[in-house]
């Protein structure tokens, strides 16, 4: 994102650049607010999703039209066993106050009916490992995929891969999933889901644009 979302001034910041290049860009992210080991050794004020700047930015995102990608934890590293997640509650809370804003979970969060605005990516090879890493996790991944197959979108989380090959790795460690699901719930989620969501992003943020930009 090249900036910090907790930033007091991330929404002039995002605001800006719209202005700036209008016709350009449909969504912000990926947000990284808990992630481990890392959220510490971000520049700037620590993220929190309590913090009043992350929730300034979903709200100037969803008046936008933006979709918006945000990574969270779910759990601090090495948590007590049994324990509820400790980031759960506040990401709850977090997802519920902005249900007019776009929101993309980055590698998978959880599914709630009270969240039909929040979408699931099933990105990074370490989900894909978990899914397919035994035949009950594969028949549980499956099942779970065809049952809400408009909620997750499918991604590689690759940084700046050398080739093709490379690139499919990811998708091909999905092939025991890949061939399980129904032809509707495949499409929809290796690129359907992604169309839909950002077609509509688009026509909001352009609309948005044609109104604030002079």
């Amino acid at each position: 994102t090249g900036f910090n979302p907790a930033d007091m001034y991330a929404v002039d910041h995002i605001r800006r650049v719209l202005e700036t290049y209008p016709g350009v860009f449909t969504g912000i992210g990926e947000f990284t607010i808990h992630k481990e080991f890392v959220s510490s050794k971000v520049a700037g004020d620590t993220a929190s999703l309590t913090d009043p700047a992350l929730d300034r930015l979903l709200d100037f995102a969803g008046k936008v039209g933006l979709v918006v990608i945000l990574h969270n934890d779910i759990d601090m590293p090495f948590a007590k066993t049994g324990a509820e997640p400790i980031f759960l509650t506040q990401m709850k809370d977090l997802l519920r106050r902005h249900p007019k804003t776009t929101i993309v979970w980055a590698h998978l969060g959880l599914s709630d009916p009270t969240l039909s605005h929040v979408y699931f990516d099933i990105s990074w090879d370490e989900v894909a490992k978990y899914a397919v890493s035994s035949p009950e996790a594969t028949s549980n991944t499956v099942a779970m995929l065809n049952r809400y197959p408009d909620r997750i979108m499918f991604g590689t989380d690759n940084v700046a891969p050398p080739d093709q090959a490379t690139q499919l790795r990811v998708f091909n460690l999905w092939d025991p999933i890949w061939t399980q699901l129904t032809p509707e719930a495949s499409l929809k989620i290796r690129k359907g889901n992604y169309e839909r969501i950002f077609d509509t992003a688009r026509v909001r943020v352009r609309e948005w644009e044609r109104a604030n930009v002079k």
